[in-house]
C-alpha cells in the first residue's frame, strides 16, 4: 500500500471543482491510502469524501513562522508520501514542494507543458492527471453530490417548489457582486407567486438576508454547513447567484440555474457553465439591469 497526498486549501469553489478528479485519483490508487492536506474550513467537508481517508489541517500561517513550517514539515515528512497531487498549484504549494516537503513524486500542472494549457481550470487538472498515467473518467466532470448524501437529508419548511438565491459575496470580493437582488426578487414575486424564494446566508450575511423580506434557510438559527447546503440546492427548481462558492456548487450538483459574471475572469476560465447552469457575463455588473435578467431567466423559471 502506498501513501499519497493531495493538496488543497481553498476556496469552497475550489474545493467543490476537484470532485471529478478526486474520484479519479482515488480510482487509480485503489488499495491505497489517501490523505489530503486542507484548511480548517473543509476538514470535516474532506473527513465525509468517499475518496479521501485521512485530512491534514494546514494552518496557512505566513511562511515567516518558521515553528509551524517545522512542525508542517515533521507531520508530512514522518508519513513517508509516495506521491504528492498538488491541486492547489499555488506559490504556497510550490514553496511547499522545494523547501519543506521531502516528496520527489511530485504532480503540480505548473509541470505541464504550457503548450497543453487551456482557459478552463478543469481542462488544466485533466492535463495534470494525465501526466501521472491517471485515466480521467471525472476530473472534466465534477459531480458534488457525495455531500448531498451526507446531508442527513435538511428539510426546507416550505409548501412550494422554491427558487434559491446567492445574492452575497466575500467582503474581500465585492467586485463580484450583482446589485439588484431586491429589484429581481420583485420581479419574480409578481410574475411567479406559485415560487417560494429562499435565500442560504453564510456567518456573516443573515443580518442582511432579512432585508430580502423572503424565506431564510437556517439550521437552528445558524447557517447551514455544506452538507445542508448542498441538500438545499440539490432540491432546488432555480438557482440565481452570484460567482461565489455555492453557485460552483449549483453547477456540480446538476442544479438548473444562473450565475452573474462581471469582468474578473470568464466562466469558461472557471469551468462553472454546465449542461443546466448557465452564465451571464457583462463587462459591468452595474449595467446588467434587473429587466434585463429576468426576462433571460423567465422562461427557465417556468420550465
Amino acid at each position: 500500500m502506498s501513501n499519497i497526498l493531495i493538496i488543497k486549501l481553498g476556496s469552497l469553489g475550489d474545493v467543490v471543482q476537484i470532485s471529478g478528479a478526486l474520484r479519479d485519483i482515488r480510482e487509480h490508487h485503489q488499495g491505497d491510502k489517501i490523505t489530503i492536506l486542507t484548511t480548517s474550513k473543509y476538514l470535516n467537508l474532506f473527513k465525509n469524501c468517499p475518496y479521501i481517508d485521512e485530512c491534514i489541517e494546514d494552518k496557512r500561517l505566513p511562511r515567516y513562522n518558521l515553528f509551524y513550517l517545522f512542525d508542517l514539515r515533521k507531520k508530512i515528512n514522518t508519513i513517508n508520501f509516495d506521491k504528492v497531487y498538488d491541486l492547489q498549484n499555488s506559490s504556497r504549494t510550490n514553496f511547499y514542494r522545494k523547501f519543506i516537503f521531502n516528496i520527489k513524486n511530485w504532480s503540480s500542472s505548473k509541470d505541464v507543458p504550457k503548450n497543453n494549457y487551456n482557459d478552463s481550470v478543469l481542462k488544466r487538472f485533466d492535463d495534470q492527471l494525465s501526466q501521472s498515467n491517471i485515466k480521467t473518467r471525472y476530473t472534466l466532470i465534477p459531480d458534488f453530490s457525495w455531500a448531498v448524501e451526507r446531508s442527513n437529508n435538511y428539510a426546507l419548511d416550505v409548501k412550494k417548489k422554491y427558487i434559491l438565491l446567492f445574492p452575497f459575496s466575500s467582503r474581500t470580493l465585492a467586485h463580484k457582486r450583482w446589485p439588484y437582488f431586491s429589484e429581481l426578487i420583485n420581479l419574480i414575486k409578481i410574475n411567479h407567486s406559485n415560487f417560494e424564494l429562499v435565500v442560504a446566508p453564510g456567518p456573516d450575511e443573515i443580518d442582511e438576508a432579512n432585508k430580502f423580506n423572503i424565506k431564510i434557510a437556517l439550521d437552528n438559527e445558524r447557517p447551514l454547513d455544506f452538507f445542508k447546503l448542498a441538500s438545499l440546492i440539490k432540491k432546488s427548481h432555480f438557482v440565481i447567484a452570484n460567482d461565489t462558492g455555492p453557485a460552483h456548487m449549483a453547477a456540480h450538483l446538476g442544479a438548473k440555474g444562473v450565475v452573474l459574471f462581471g469582468p474578473h475572469t470568464t466562466p469558461k476560465k472557471v469551468s462553472i457553465e454546465r449542461e443546466k447552469f448557465v452564465a451571464l457575463q457583462t463587462d459591468d455588473l452595474k449595467s446588467l439591469l434587473p429587466n434585463r435578467v429576468y426576462a433571460l431567466i423567465k422562461s427557465s423559471i417556468i420550465s
